[in-house]
């Protein structure tokens, strides 16, 4: 080792090595005791993949639940019946308001004579004898002062249009039927007849379909009997389509028989 002495250069001191390993627990000489090899004094960032070191956070795992479909399903359902109701309810009232002429006008295929041709319908005087008419069955017009009996009546043969549409004055419905209809469907418009005042039903020659029900001005014709328009017709028209309410179909100047030929009777009250 050498000294520096007062006055000359500098030197630094020499180290000698004596050959001997350092101490358990001390560093070497030269060595950084923390570690770092940049001479920073920072600890060394632990390298990834290493046994040790601070381990990194680990993300909470969600556990998806189901929706509680049940409620959710019931809910719905209280929901439309709710609303099924209200709307029915609204319907109905709205149905209860209308007057039986938007009622029929409703009806498909209905024919209101008293709007397309009034003047055909509008002459309501009695005539003896037969009487030519513009529709085939008639709706309207003059007619015998004797009327068919309409109380709920089936007529298994034709009868005169005369008497017919004097009842039809008096605000019945008319159901008229081809002759060589099936008995099975003449039996179903006989169920809409029977029994019900104001509602009369005979066969018809050369009718264009094969079932035409009439009131007073008004007409449809349907291909099958089983069409439930000729029950809403004779719901909403028997009564309703009178030229002469009051005047009941089961008393007073009628005949029950059959023939096109119209019968000549004496005059009563009820006319």
């Amino acid at each position: 080792m050498s000294i520096s002495t007062p006055g000359g250069p500098q030197r630094r001191p020499t180290v000698v090595s004596t050959g001997k390993k350092p101490a358990a627990g001390r560093p070497a000489a030269g060595a950084n005791p923390t570690g770092d090899k940049t001479g920073s004094g920072k600890p060394a960032t632990p390298r990834s993949g290493g046994g040790k070191g601070p381990r990194k956070p680990i993300t909470p795992v969600k556990v998806s639940q189901g929706r509680p479909w049940g409620p959710i399903a019931l809910f719905v359902a209280v929901g439309v019946l709710a609303t099924s109701i209200i709307g029915f309810g609204a319907w109905a009232t709205f149905k209860g308001s209308q007057s039986w002429q938007d009622k029929a006008a409703e009806i498909d295929g209905i024919v209101n004579f008293r709007e397309s041709d009034p003047e055909s319908i509008s002459n309501q005087e009695h005539r003896a004898g037969k009487i030519e008419y513009p529709h085939s069955p008639p709706v309207g017009g003059p007619h015998n002062n004797t009327w068919q009996r309409c109380l709920g009546d089936v007529y298994a043969a034709p009868i005169a249009n005369e008497h017919a549409l004097h009842s039809l004055e008096h605000g019945a419905v008319w159901i008229t039927y081809r002759p060589d209809l099936p008995e099975a469907d003449v039996e179903k418009l006989a169920d809409i007849v029977r029994g019900n005042d104001f509602m009369l039903m005979s066969p018809y020659e050369g009718l264009d379909k094969p079932v035409s029900i009439q009131a007073w001005g008004y007409q449809l014709k349907v291909d099958d009997a089983g069409d439930s328009r000729l029950k809403e017709f004779a719901t909403v028209l028997a009564q309703n389509a009178s030229m002469e309410p009051g005047v009941p179909c089961s008393s007073g100047n009628y005949t029950t028989g059959t023939g096109t030929e119209p019968r000549e009777m004496q005059p009563s009250m009820g006319g």
